[in-house]
């Protein structure tokens, strides 16, 4: 048994990646809080691929910190997988996640523990209604996508976006975070079935260190990823079902075109035109062709649903 492996009240896992100005600040920050209450706590700094030297600060909390787990990835895979790395080994009853660019204050963390424990919560998000951010660059553009995030998927939170956020284990250890997710884990865990999702208005702080790792395009790829849960929710367990209509309604229409053409050419046409050298004969070629390519997409998606399997997207290079 390591020294990692007793149940903890908190698990607080911070991803990172370039941060090594905030690190120390940040640690002495959450030893502050979590030091001071009763609470069997860890707090769990996973490394992205650092370029600067802040994992050797990890080592060392590792070292003096028997509440500190350092996880260091072989290279830059991104935020999400970063957090699912996290959440394997967190040990807490509630897992907490937060940037280390000091933006998310530690002073928040009290009380959305009480406010988990008390309302019986699967999620409790961190919206952050004043923000310090550009408003042209972030703040605009995130209202922007937090309306989109709303509509889409159901579920009334302000800030989609906010790292701050507190989770049941249940919920952390039952989802899978890849690719460019993290934000939507809250839609992930309403179709796994948690469903008792609120959020609480948190401070919001400037950056004190360095630049943001995010830019414009996150918005352009993240409302593609929600464009990907939805549809996911809606034909993740039947594909067909949305391929295969798209598919018939194709074919019919190719072969009410077709039909037409051929009763058009036996009985009342009289111009003596070839079928080819009618646009009716395209519409219906093209529709024909691309009703059977749907078909193709959803039996191979059928397939694809039915051998997959899930792993890690990344490569753990250290575990202290």
């Amino acid at each position: 048994m390591t020294k990692h492996s007793k149940e903890k009240d908190i698990s607080v896992v911070i991803p990172f990646l370039n941060e090594a100005e905030s690190l120390p600040e940040l640690y002495e920050q959450l030893l502050e809080v979590l030091g001071a209450s009763s609470w069997k706590y860890e707090l769990i700094f996973v490394d992205d691929g650092s370029r600067d030297n802040g994992w050797e600060f990890i080592k060392q909390y590792c070292q003096n910190n028997a509440n500190v787990v350092g996880i260091r990835l072989a290279r830059n895979f991104g935020k999400s997988q970063a957090l699912h790395a996290g959440f394997l080994q967190a040990k807490g009853n509630i897992v907490f996640t937060m940037d280390a660019d000091l933006q998310d204050s530690p002073l928040e963390i009290p009380s959305m523990f009480e406010r988990m424990m008390s309302d019986d919560l699967d999620i409790l998000s961190g919206w952050k209604k004043k923000r310090y951010d550009s408003v042209l660059l972030k703040n605009i553009p995130s209202k922007i996508f937090n309306w989109a995030a709303r509509g889409l998927s159901g579920i009334k939170l302000h800030d989609f976006n906010c790292g701050l956020k507190a989770y049941r284990s249940e919920v952390i250890k039952t989802i899978n975070v890849h690719g460019e997710m993290h934000r939507y884990i809250p839609m992930l865990a309403k179709h796994a079935g948690f469903g008792d999702i609120e959020e609480q208005v948190v401070k919001h702080q400037a950056r004190k260190y360095g630049t943001t790792k995010f830019g414009a395009d996150r918005f352009v790829k993240g409302f593609l990823d929600l464009l990907t849960l939805w549809f996911i929710h809606r034909f993740g367990k039947r594909p067909m079902y949305f391929f295969g209509v798209m598919g018939s309604a194709m074919l019919l229409l190719g072969f009410a075109f077709a039909l037409f053409l051929g009763i058009d050419k036996l009985y009342l046409d009289t111009s003596g035109r070839l079928i080819t050298q009618r646009p009716e004969f395209y519409i219906a070629l093209t529709t024909m062709i691309l009703g059977s390519q749907f078909f193709l997409v959803g039996f191979l998606a059928e397939m694809i649903l039915r051998l997959r399997h899930k792993t890690p997207h990344y490569k753990v290079a250290e575990v202290l």
